[in-house]
């Protein structure tokens, strides 16, 4: 597995704190919607959280995809150091989620008004799959809730830019999703207490800090082992020949 892989499994792992601010209303909705047995009785409530998650990170994937594909014939046209560029603007996206996280930038979350557009066509749907009424029925309700406006998720679809092809962009989106999926999965079966534990300035704090420190860490791989070569054959092949 790719560090840049590696990079997004921890993003997402590490973003628990926004997350269930997103998502942990959400999740709330799906469980109050079940039935009272099924929603007092966590091993019947696991399925029906499972299928939410699961829908949630299949629109990840496809998104990845798209944008894995779209990357893949950007790269085409971009300078020799356009791959470098785009990995450092993810870094930087990186970096500025971390310092919203531990509260030292709230302004970052205007980048989430650049889907609103396509959510607002997108919410009536979700909507209308309330009550949920079998883990299918949550598997659709996942699926459209994966297309909310998301800083996180959007900086992950830059990497994917990168990813220059649309399996890896849908596997690098499939790595931001598991790392998101064990906050949002205990969330949604032990809701009181994770909230109360991410209210916690300190725990904030902390999983801005070390976001931060990973943004600054993929930057200077980045720059140190730049992949510009993949944007250029071309100039690959040249410089075997000069060997």
């Amino acid at each position: 597995m790719e560090v840049t892989f590696i990079s997004a499994f921890f993003v997402g792992l590490f973003s628990t704190v926004h997350c269930l601010g997103m998502c942990g209303g959400i999740i709330g909705a799906l469980t109050f919607s079940l039935p009272e047995r099924i929603r007092n009785n966590r091993w019947r409530l696991i399925p029906y959280v499972s299928a939410y998650n699961l829908g949630r990170i299949s629109s990840y994937c496809f998104a990845g995809a798209l944008v894995g594909a779209l990357g893949e014939g950007i790269m085409k046209f971009l300078p020799t150091y356009g791959h470098l560029v785009l990995q450092l603007l993810a870094s930087i996206l990186m970096t500025g989620i971390g310092l919203y996280l531990a509260g030292w930038f709230p302004a970052f979350a205007r980048i989430e008004r650049i889907g609103k557009p396509v959510w607002k066509k997108l919410e009536p749907i979700s909507q209308k799959l309330i009550p949920v009424k079998s883990p299918w029925h949550a598997y659709l309700f996942g699926a459209v809730w994966g297309w909310l406006p998301c800083g996180l998720v959007y900086t992950a679809l830059i990497w994917s830019v990168t990813a220059s092809s649309a399996k890896d962009g849908a596997l690098l989106m499939l790595a931001f999703g598991a790392g998101t999926l064990p906050a949002v999965m205990v969330a949604g079966i032990l809701t009181g207490w994770l909230t109360r534990l991410i209210r916690s300035p300190y725990v904030r704090t902390s999983a801005g800090v070390i976001i931060i420190l990973m943004a600054l860490g993929t930057g200077y791989l980045a720059v140190l082992h730049p992949n510009h070569n993949a944007a250029n054959p071309e100039l690959h092949h040249e410089h075997n020949i000069e060997k």
